[in-house]
């Protein structure tokens, strides 16, 4: 297990439930009828959490009683009826085309899901669940899908809406190869499987998905499977929605909506956490930056596997259940986004996920907050302790560590934060970015964020700005403190360390010359910023600085 910050106050303790052990006289006692009543209320308990025991994992991602966090273009033909999301199309209101609830809470990438359905119309009733599809522009919802129908003709089957067609019938198993030819073989028979689907009644459909492996499950039974390797149309991760089928008055429901992550067959998985919007154009430009990173990862690094959460805290409950890092990129101080779930991130940390604070995000109140956070990252802003200036910064040599491949030494000016409260043993903590900040970054006075007399006691001493932890049992931590201006992620040196950075604490390999990733244009960084442009952005003076960077 992980070391525990000495200083921290709120121990926390795992607590074991057992039964007394009785002689079979229960203490001399003869088991009377209550007694017995209560032994066997007791065998129920431990068979109902049995019951729990199996569907651990598993979360609700829908509420029971709203659509929060579900949306179609038209929602005339969805509502929440009996404690079931209930899709319906009448003759005052047909479906000409396909509908789809999506969930848009997160994406779905290896996962378990189990639902309960029921469907009732006329023969040509048809539904589904949509599963890493992607969403066109129209709200239609392109990718796999568990088939769902009246008469048993599609039902369990694997389609691919909008794509191929269909993977796997009821009853068959289909292997895709590369160059996409299907080979197909017999699981079962299709009509003894249909037998076990319930007709106007509710079944249960489970979903498998993991890697190219999908696996459909009605009522406990295997209906289909697929193994599809074929990487031109193979979808590793995408949205989940729930479909209305075009066609004659119909109704689908859907209740006991449960999502299960699963850790990623072939890949790491970082999810990238983006606090709400902040300084203005440019400035602290979280979603826009965690994006771009996002985005470079996912277009160079096949090893690892990048997922955004925009504007605060998922929503999605599942969203670190199969991480193998997380990093945030917010303000800081007491609106830090983690605030609310320190014990949530300290459960992960402590399993080995590793966490990463960019920027502000380094910044926590000292106390618990802070502890928690040398824990996780090695260091964090204290007020009163740390001081955060612009200036330009001078890398003018790096240590040897997989955070620094391919990096060559840069200068870059930014809000670089310095002076941070480290642990007490600096043996685990490697400093990565180190400079001499300027003596006028160390102003007099005493206050939470600008000057204090603790830096002012380090003039000209080297400060670290970057750095990062390994535990001794293998969790990994990294504090950033660049980040304020989001035009700098053109930097290619600045660019490649937060990279390198963020496959190391996943537990990937850093290629030797680091993560590869093309640079921004002005046009891109200009693209999903928080605030509508400003007057003062010159994008020919950014233009020239960007090339003025990186041909030094």
């Amino acid at each position: 297990m992980r070391r525990t910050i000495s200083n921290r106050k709120d121990g926390i303790q795992q607590v074991g439930w057992g039964l007394p052990h009785h002689r079979a006289t229960f203490g001399g006692l003869k088991p009377t009828l209550p007694l017995i009543c209560i032994m066997l209320l007791g065998v129920m308990g431990l068979t109902t959490a049995s019951t729990f025991a199996q569907e651990a994992g598993f979360k609700p991602i829908f509420d029971g009683k709203t659509l929060d966090g579900w949306k179609a273009p038209n929602m005339s033909y969805w509502s929440v009826q009996d404690g079931a999301i209930t899709a319906r199309s009448t003759q005052d209101n047909p479906v000409k085309s396909n509908q789809f609830l999506v969930w848009e809470l997160g994406e779905v990438d290896d996962f378990e899901l189990k639902l309960k359905y029921r469907i009732n119309g006329t023969d040509k009733a048809n539904s589904g669940i949509q599963i890493r599809s992607l969403v066109a522009p129209d709200g239609h919802a392109e990718g796999y899908q568990a088939d769902i129908d009246m008469t048993g003709r599609y039902a369990g089957a694997l389609y691919d809406e909008h794509g191929r067609g269909m993977l796997a019938e009821r009853g068959q198993k289909t292997v895709i190869g590369a160059d996409g030819k299907k080979t197909q073989t017999a699981i079962g028979d299709a009509q003894a499987l249909m037998k076990i689907i319930k007709k106007d009644d509710w079944n249960e459909y489970h979903i498998i998905a993991r890697g190219g492996r999908i696996t459909l499950k009605i009522n406990g039974e295997v209906t289909a499977e697929v193994q599809d390797n074929e990487k031109k149309n193979l979808e590793l991760s995408g949205v989940l929605a729930l479909q209305l089928h075009a066609g004659p008055p119909m109704t689908v429901e859907f209740k006991n909506i449960r999502l299960k992550r699963l850790k990623l067959a072939d890949r790491k998985k970082i999810v990238l956490v983006a606090g709400p919007r902040s300084h203005g154009y440019g400035g602290h430009e979280h979603n826009a930056g965690m994006l771009l990173l996002a985005k470079r990862l996912n277009e160079n690094m096949p090893e690892v596997y990048a997922t955004t959460y925009l504007n605060g805290w998922p929503k999605d409950p599942t969203a670190c259940d199969n991480a193998d890092a997380i990093a945030v990129f917010c303000d800081g101080g007491g609106g830090h986004v983690v605030m609310r779930h320190l014990e949530e991130v300290d459960e992960l940390a402590k399993k080995g996920v590793g966490i990463a604070m960019l920027h502000y995000a380094v910044e926590v109140p000292n106390g618990k907050p802070g502890d928690y956070m040398l824990e996780w990252t090695g260091g964090y802003f204290e007020t009163f302790w740390s001081v955060n200036p612009h200036f330009k910064a001078e890398f003018k040599e790096l240590p040897e560590h997989p955070i620094t491949r391919g990096v060559k030494p840069f200068a870059i000016d930014d809000e670089w934060y310095y002076h941070m409260r480290f642990v007490e043993n600096m043996q685990n903590v490697m400093p990565i970015l180190t400079t001499i900040p300027p003596d006028g970054t160390r102003r007099k006075g005493n206050n939470a964020h600008s000057a204090n007399p603790h830096v002012r006691a380090r003039m000209g001493m080297p400060e670290h700005v970057a750095w990062a932890i390994e535990q001794p049992d293998g969790g990994r931590g990294f504090g950033f403190t660049g980040g304020h201006w989001h035009y700098n992620w053109a930097h290619d040196d600045f660019r490649k360390v937060v990279l390198n950075a963020l496959v190391w604490i996943a537990g990937a390999d850093v290629p030797a010359e680091g993560v590869p990733s093309k640079r921004p244009s002005i046009e891109e960084l200009e693209t999903n910023q928080d605030y509508p442009k400003s007057k003062r952005w010159e994008p020919d003076k950014i233009r020239e600085m960007i090339e003025q960077w990186n041909r030094q």
